[in-house]
Order: structure tokens, then sequence, then C-alpha cells
């Protein structure tokens, strides 16, 4: 494990490069478009140095580096996300969720086992960038963290300190988003070819000698088959997240023996734990509706609590007459002088873990069904009662308030839309119960290709050559409040270190 903790080491140093990388009144640099190309309209080479599958928060920088000295195929299943307004904007961003299953929406929705609706992404953005100033509703929430104790104020950093910060944001001040794929602006153009609507269905091994990837089968938005491969000491490198990876193993048949025959996929390797020890952080909270127009959205402001809990708050964007409904709160009434804000919190280090399955052996466009068993392990509902209580503290301080509605007798009290927080502090049962009733996500899936389970140190999957896994499915644990940049820069490690790998073996041949 030593390489991979070196990179999470260097986390913070990465957090500080990303930002950069991108001035926030600047427009993004675009060029990387002219390495684009539609999956109808491209005609791959037979070999490549590298095929890389998943164009998102890894496999980006990953691909840019590789080309430096060698030529890389990305194969992305969506689109080009400069192009799709919904991922661009941030006012736009539940538009992108609430759309999430037509064919061309950088989202996909699924729903867990569990019976958590949950996202899983189709092109993956994340470049941090600092904002100018704090709107009415985030201002409001530094302030009452400071004043519900989650102390002290670190103002404007991008580490991950204890208290209360103003952090980095995938949004700049016009409200844009920057993603990761802007990354591909530091590739060799000479080298990197990047293929979207070109879908991954099967790695394709060889076994002449022992047992390695050699290229992939792809199809592109007309149904096309493509077969690419890779050239000697090359690799298949695998990004596609903590659904994708697995899913694409698996069909191609590396995974447990029995479960893979009950399927009829045939077997390439025994591998008993892909797709295991899936887990989602389990997020905590309540949904108020507060009597003023808030038009600040998005998240600028985080506390991370001495008792665990990271607690962050958002105000739910206005909404256009056609949509009334939102999964997670429901049906909506008129917001005409009213704004709906979400308070949450997360439950850093989950437990309890579950499994992946497919739905489909043969076509990889059915998302595969998962189990994460929220809150099977009593240790993830001590930390959701920590944030339950952190929560108490800051509905009860005065920055709080203002968004109280006032009764006929002159009271002054919260309207909730779902559950409030339970009245008894020290009833545990109550608190359970309100944390399953509350349960969400943030969208922080991980596991599924463990190091040390499914991949060694060096992310290469075990008993196959030529084959990596390089994303959040590799993960026991979701660093930071958010894992994206953790994730930028594992691409660019592991990029750095094949790189490395080879100019020393290329000394000594």
């Amino acid at each position: 494990m030593q390489d991979a903790a070196l990179a999470f080491l260097i986390f913070c140093i990465g957090l500080q490069l990303v930002v950069c990388f991108l001035h926030p009144e600047s427009p993004p640099d675009e060029t990387y478009l002219g390495l684009t190309y539609e999956a109808t309209e491209f005609s791959p080479e037979q070999e490549y140095d590298y095929i890389i599958v998943g164009g998102g928060t890894a496999g980006c920088p990953l691909a840019a580096t590789l080309s430096e000295k060698y030529s890389v195929l990305l194969l992305e299943r969506g689109g080009v996300a400069n192009l799709d307004p919904n991922v661009l904007y941030e006012n736009n961003s539940l538009t992108t969720l609430l759309t999430a299953n037509n064919k061309d929406s950088p989202a996909q929705n699924f729903i867990s086992e569990d019976g958590v609706l949950n996202t899983r992404g189709r092109v993956e953005d994340s470049i941090v960038t600092r904002p100018d100033q704090l709107g009415r509703w985030q201002a409001s929430t530094l302030n009452a963290l400071l004043e519900s104790g989650v102390d002290p104020a670190n103002g404007f950093t991008l580490d991950h300190l204890q208290g209360t910060k103003i952090s980095g944001s995938t949004f700049d001040d016009s409200g844009r988003r920057h993603g990761a794929v802007e990354l591909l602006n530091k590739a060799n153009p000479e080298n990197l070819k990047v293929v979207v609507h070109a879908t991954v269905d099967r790695i394709i091994f060889s076994t002449s000698n022992s047992l390695a990837a050699t290229g992939v089968t792809y199809h592109d938005s007309k149904g096309t088959n493509h077969e690419v491969h890779v050239r000697k000491n090359g690799e298949v490198i695998l990004s596609a997240g903590a659904l994708g990876s697995p899913q694409l193993l698996l069909v191609s048949g590396l995974g447990p023996v029995s479960y893979l025959s009950s399927l009829n996929i045939p077997v390439v390797s025994d591998h008993p734990f892909v797709g295991q020890f899936m887990a989602d952080n389990p997020r905590t909270g309540v949904n108020l509706l507060v009597p003023v127009i808030l038009p600040d959205v998005g998240v600028r402001v985080v506390g991370i609590a001495k008792s665990g809990p990271y607690i962050e708050s958002s105000v739910v964007p206005r909404l256009t007459p056609s949509i009334n409904f939102i999964p997670f709160l429901g049906s909506l009434p008129p917001l005409i002088n009213l704004s709906i804000v979400i308070i949450g919190g997360k439950v850093t280090r989950p437990l309890s873990t579950g499994s992946l399955h497919l739905i489909s052996p043969y076509d990889v466009h059915v998302s595969p069904s998962v189990r994460f068993n929220y809150y099977s392990h009593a240790e993830d509902i001590l930390q959701c009662g920590n944030a339950v209580e952190v929560l108490r503290k800051f509905l009860e301080t005065r920055s709080m308030e203002e968004y109280k509605f006032s009764d006929i007798f002159g009271g002054k009290d919260f309207k909730y839309l779902g559950p409030s927080l339970p009245e008894d502090p020290s009833d545990m049962d109550s608190i359970a119960t309100f944390c399953r009733e509350s349960l969400s996500t943030f969208w922080h899936i991980h596991g599924g290709c463990l190091v040390n389970k499914v991949v060694d140190s060096h992310l290469k999957v075990i008993g196959v050559d030529s084959l990596r896994v390089v994303d959040a499915s590799t993960f026991f644990n979701s660093p930071g409040t958010n894992p994206q940049a953790t994730l930028m820069m594992l691409g660019r490690y592991i990029g750095v270190n094949i790189l490395n790998e080879r100019a020393a073996n290329d000394i000594h041949s």
C-alpha cells in the first residue's frame, strides 16, 4: 500500500495545482475539443500503447500524462460536457439529475437495492476555483457552524482541517462548471485520441503465455462494433467508476466462478472480490422551506466537526413551472417568495458495505444492481447520531432565526419538508429511525475493486497482466469532503508511475 498511500499524501498539493490550472475570471481553454471524435466517425488504429476506459475524474489526467510519451485511446460512453448547458452551469445542476435517464444526459440515475436514488456519471467534471464572495445562505451557514461549535474558523482553505472553512468549488463565479476534461489540454495532441459515445462492452484477453488483457471491444451510438488492441508492454486501464469498472470486469469473465457460471458468462479468471465491499457515504439531514428568496446555489462552506461528520448545505435552484417534483423532496409547494434549503451531514467512513450484481450479463448500458447496506453496522448509526447533534446545534443558532416562519401567536419555527430532527437528543432509537428516514447520498460511491482484494498496490488487477483499475472502485474510504481532487491526482500519479516504470525498463533492456 506504500504507493497508494503516497497518492493520498499528495492530495493537498494536488488541490493547489488544480486551482493553478484555471483563473476563475478567464474562460476555459477548450483546445481539447480538437482531440475529440464522435465514435460513429472515428476509424481506430489497430493498436495503441494504452487504452483507457472512461473519460472521468481519474481518466482524463491519466490520459494526458501517458500521452506525453505514448499513444493513448480514451473511450468515453458519454458526450462532451462543454456542449451540455445542464453540465456547464450551476443553476442547471438539478435539471441534470431530473433528466438523467435521457441517453445524451451526462448522468444516469439508478436506485440501489436499499431504495436510495443515486446517480452515475457519463462525463465527470471537477476543477476547483475560489469563490470571490459568499451568498446570503452560505454566509449564514458559515456563521451558524461557528456558533454551533464547529471551530476554528479556517477561512478559505483547500486543506482538510477540523473546523469551518470556505472551500473551493467546481463552479466559477459566473456559475460555469470546470472539469477534469480540461486537463486534456496538457496532453500531447499527437498521441491522444478521445472518442465519445463509445461504450466498451468487453475486455479482450490472451492466454497464450500468461493471462493478459490485449484490448477491448466497444460500440458506437449506431450499434456498430469495434475492436482495438494494445501494443506489447501496453495496458488496458479501467477508469469507469465504482459501478462501471467492476461491471466491466464481471461481464468480461473476471469474478466469482459460481456467480459468472450462473449467468453463463465464460470464466476467464476466478476473482471472488470483484463487486464486493461496495460502499456509499450515507447522508442525513433536513430540508427546510424558508420565507426568503435565496439566489445563491451550490456549496461554498463546509464544517468538519470534532465528532467526525462533515456538514454542508445548499439552496435548491429556482425551478421552472414544468418541474414540481424532486425525487429526494417529493412534490413541492409554489415557490413565490420562498426557497428550499438542504442541510446535510456525511457519515465519513462507513463500515457498512454491500455488493454489486449484474442485471444484464450482456448489455453494459444497463446499470448493475447494487446494495450498500446503509447503517447495517452499529458504528455508522453512532456517526449519524453525531451528525444529528451538530445539525441540532446548527438550527438553534441566532444565524438561523431569520429562516423561521412566524405564527399568529408570535412564535417562530422552521417548516420542514420531510422528517424533522428527533425531539429527544438522547433517544438513540429515534435517532436511528431519523437516520434511516432521512437517508440520501453524497454520490461518493466507492469499492468493488479494492486494493489487495482485486488490484495490487500499483492498481494492477491481480493475476492478469496489462490490466489496471484507476478510479474510486479501488478506495476503502472516500477521502475528504469530496473525493474529486484525490481522483484527479490519483490519475496523474499512476500515469507518472507508469512513465517512470517504462523508462526504467528501457534502461535495463
